[in-house]
This record gives C-alpha cells, structure tokens and sequence, in this order.
C-alpha cells in the first residue's frame, strides 16, 4: 500500500493556502472605473488598451482622440457616449480577469483527470496487455474528478445565474444581447439562443459531469472488486463500462467544449474545436500518468514498472502532440486562408495581443516534444520525461489560457497573483487528491487477468 509522505502532504497544502491568498488578492485588486478612467487617460492599460477587441472577439472599441472645435454637438456627445463605452469595455475586462484565471486552472485540472480517465476506458475496452500494471495510478489521477468537477459545476452556477457582479465571462448570458429592443441587440448571438440559454447550459453540465463520474466511480469500484474475485465477472463488467463510457464521452467532450470553452466568444466557431480540445486535454492526462509514475516509482513503488512501460507511456505523449499540433494547423491553416472576418478576428487576437503564449505554446506543444521525444533512447530516460512532461503540461494549460483569456480580457491580460494564486490552489488540491487517492488501494491491480502479462511486458 502507498502512505502519502508527510512532505508531499504538507507542500499540497501549502500550495493550497498560497492559492487561496493569491486569488484572494486577484479579487481585491480589481480596478474600479475611476481607476480605469486614471489607467486610460495615462495610457497605462496592458498591450494597448486603445487598440482593445471586444471581450469576445467581436468587434473593436475605439476611443476618440480629439473632436475638433468646429464639430456639432451631436458629434460631442457622440464621442463622449463612445468613451464611456470604451471604459465600461476595459472595466469588465479588468473584472474578468480573475474570475477568467480561476476557471482557466478549475477547467484544466478537471480535463486533465478527465483525459486521464478517457486513456483508462481505451485501455480498458481495448484489453490492452501492457497497461495494467499502470491501472491504480490512472485510477488515483481520477480521483481528482468528484472534487474538481464540484468545484467547476459551481462556479458554472455562479456565473450562470450572475451572483457575483463583474463576472462577464460568457457574454451571451446577458439578456440585453437578445432583447431587439435593447441598444445593446446582438443579431448573431440572437439566432444561437435555442443553444446559448443558461437552463439548456446547466442541465447539460450536470448530464455530462455526471456521467463522467457515474463511470469512474463504477470502474474504480469493479477494478478494485477484481482483486478479491474468484473470476473475472468484474473485469468483464469493466470491459462493458469502458466500452459505453467511450461512445458516451465521445458525443459529450465535444459539447462540453462548444459550451465551456468555445461559448465564450460566441461569434466564432471552428467544426474540429472539440478534437482539438481533446487532444490537448488528452496528452496532458498521459503526461500526468508518466510523472507520477516515475514519482512512485522513484521512492520504491511499482516495482515492476519497466523502461517498457515507460517507452510507451513516452510514445503517447510524443504521438497525441503531433497530433495536437496537426489539429492546431489544420484549424489555423484553413481559417486564416479563408480570412471570414468572423472567423479570421479569433487569431487575429491572438497573434496581434497574446503574441508570446500563442507562439511559445506552439514551441512547447510541438517543437519541443519532437526534438526532445522522437528519439526512442530517450523515451527510456527518466529524467528526459520528467523535463518533457512538465513542458508538455505547461504548454497545454498556456494552450487553455489562450482559448479562454483573450475572449475575456482581450488585451488587458497579464500574469497576477490571480493566475499565479489559481495554479498553485489547484495544482495542490490535485495533488492533495490524487496521492490520498493512491493510499487507498494497492498500487497493483493483482485481480486483473492481464496483469502477468503487463508485469513481463518488454521490448
């Protein structure tokens, strides 16, 4: 059995608490309007805030520099109106931020555990014989599931039904956007509101959440069941499981990302997003599963983890970033050709406001995993998967800020206490989780029928 080490234990915690001051403070530090006034008229908002897209990609808010002597009054107070909108515009951005820096780090862990589970699942319908011996470490990762996903369904409420003012992250929650009386009308976002409605939204949420851990909580229950069985009833139960959870989570990870991820910037659509969400989530997971593994084994658990089991795990990781990155092109690629102004704006953003996490996640998402991991000595090396890992997982959580951040904060973006503080509040709830997990079964699924054969897996 593994005991939790009273260092680890202490540092998750102290991650937690460390998170909680930096969010804290995030909140605190939010500007009002006078002081948004006082950041523009010194021109001290971040990456040009004169040159700010629409917190959803939209459309671009430019404030007048000057109005002639000889202009009308209709022209003043036109100018005028148009400032106001453009400190309004900032001061959401501004409320945003550190409401957009929680659920960027809420929404990764949650997917991380969720890749994590989805690997399982395959392997599980798969009968793969390699990989058992990997079980109860993939098992304790989706252990983070239940809590993450609590967390993250209840922020989903409080912005849904708008308990706390500033929280604009996804725009098309205010009624104003379909009201044809009101100034504010948005025609596009009217003609999507059969699908972009908070009750449709939440229902959703629970539909999907639930799912994902009706199964894990089913195959973890079953795997550790196997243990103690006199036949393989339960692993043939989980071979059932896997194989529906798979048709299941295939239809609900697409919509999970039109609705958490892509809705925040209502105007834009791409036809792959979901794969391309997928794929970021899904070889994060896979790294997780290789870290922890060489963590446990590093302090004398899993003994019969090989460089084998290893070499695969590091294959994974090498081959679903090529696919990350042939996902990534294919959607840059097609929409900067066609250049469909709706479409185009979403990178236009990017590149023009996020310059440097746009492009160094492309470096540690694809360049790096190439050089590093396309070497099959390498895939071998500890400490070459340990290095790779932590890019690999810092690259992708980069990848999720880029694809929330800019829709919510446009260019008011920097890294603060609120995304500092989110990361290590999550980064040690997970770890908190993961390894309490671990402590409650043995680290070896002894019941599976397949484990002789993972424990003698060489090449």
């Amino acid at each position: 059995m593994y005991t939790f080490s009273s260092k680890l234990k202490a540092f998750s915690l102290a991650l937690m608490v460390i998170g909680i001051i930096g969010i804290g403070i995030g909140f605190m530090t939010v500007p009002n309007k006078e002081k948004v006034e006082e950041m523009l008229k010194h021109g001290d908002g971040h990456h040009g805030s004169e040159k700010a897209h629409d917190a959803h990609g939209s459309h671009d808010v430019h404030t007048e520099q000057a109005v002639s002597h000889d202009s009308h009054k209709s022209e003043d107070t036109h100018a005028s109106k148009q400032h106001e909108e453009h400190v309004e515009h900032v001061l959401h951005q501004q409320q945003n931020k550190p409401w957009s820096a929680f659920y960027v780090a809420c929404i990764f862990f949650m997917l991380l555990s969720v890749g994590v589970l989805a690997f399982y699942a395959i392997q599980q319908a798969a009968q793969a014989g390699w990989s058992p011996i990997l079980f109860r470490v993939m098992e304790g990762i989706t252990g983070y599931l239940l809590p993450g996903s609590i967390i993250f369904f209840l922020f989903l409420v409080v912005t849904g039904f708008h308990i706390f003012e500033g929280n604009h992250i996804f725009q098309w929650m205010n009624h104003d956007l379909i009201d044809p009386k009101s100034e504010h009308f948005d025609q596009l976002i009217f003609n999507k509101k059969g699908w972009l409605s908070v009750g449709r939204f939440l229902i959703t949420a629970i539909i999907i959440l639930a799912g994902w851990n009706i199964y894990r909580f089913v195959s973890r229950k079953n795997s550790i069941a196997q243990d103690n069985a006199t036949d393989n009833t339960f692993y043939k139960k989980n071979f059932k499981w896997a194989a529906g959870f798979l048709v299941f989570f295939i239809v609900s990870e697409s919509i999970m990302s039109w609705d958490w991820i892509m809705s925040v910037d209502p105007h834009w659509y791409s036809t792959l997003f979901g794969w391309y969400v997928f794929a970021s989530f899904f070889v994060s997971g896979i790294t997780a599963i290789a870290l922890i593994t060489l963590y446990l084994k590093s302090k004398g658990y899993l003994p019969d983890v090989n460089t084998s089991h290893i070499h695969d795990l590091a294959k994974f990781m090498f081959g679903i970033s090529i696919f990350w990155t042939y996902l990534w092109f294919s959607q840059f690629m097609l929409i900067w050709y066609s250049d469909i102004p709706e479409e185009v704006t979403y990178f236009i953003t990017r590149i023009e406001n996020y310059n440097l996490p746009f492009f160094g996640m492309l470096v540690m998402n694809f360049i790096f995993p190439l050089l590093i991991l396309i070497n099959t000595d390498f895939k071998r090396l500890s400490w070459i998967i340990i290095m790779a890992g932590i890019v690999i997982l810092f690259g992708h959580y980069i990848d999720f800020y880029n694809m929330i951040m800019p829709a919510t904060v446009g260019d008011q973006w920097y890294i603060g206490y609120a995304e500092l503080g989110s990361i290590a509040f999550f980064l040690g709830l997970f770890i908190f989780v993961v390894f309490t997990t671990l402590t409650k079964a043995p680290l070896e699924a002894k019941g599976n029928p397949l484990m002789g054969e993972s424990k003698h897996f060489h090449y």
